[in-house]
């Protein structure tokens, strides 16, 4: 693709998302929601956090990310149920998945 076909994609793309932001803006003061679609709303944020987690902490690229990154994700989203701070979270998973890899687990 050229250097013109990228700039117009950058452009397009850029366009599309401002106008969704000012639509999304501008609708949500015209158009109410019952309590049932909010709630759906809500659900699928969560599904889609956590899809793009469990992706994240599965795979590196195409190839599977290792035993020890799954390992040390658990790790952190254990902490994470049990309420610890963002910063314990992370250095949880974090440590759980070097120790891991230190050992010879990849």
């Amino acid at each position: 693709m050229s250097a013109l076909g990228v700039s117009v994609a950058i452009i397009v793309f850029a366009c599309g998302t401002y106008a969704l932001r000012v639509s999304g803006v501008l609708l949500r003061a015209r158009v109410a929601l019952s309590a049932g679609a909010l709630a759906s709303l809500d659900r699928s944020i969560v599904c889609l956090l956590v899809a793009v987690a469990l992706t994240s902490m599965l795979f590196d690229g195409n190839d599977f990310g290792g035993p020890a990154r799954v390992i040390g994700v658990s790790a952190g989203a254990i902490a994470a149920w049990f309420k610890a701070p963002l910063v314990a979270v992370v250095f949880v998973a974090a440590g759980v998945t070097a120790l891991l890899r230190l050992s010879g687990i990849a």
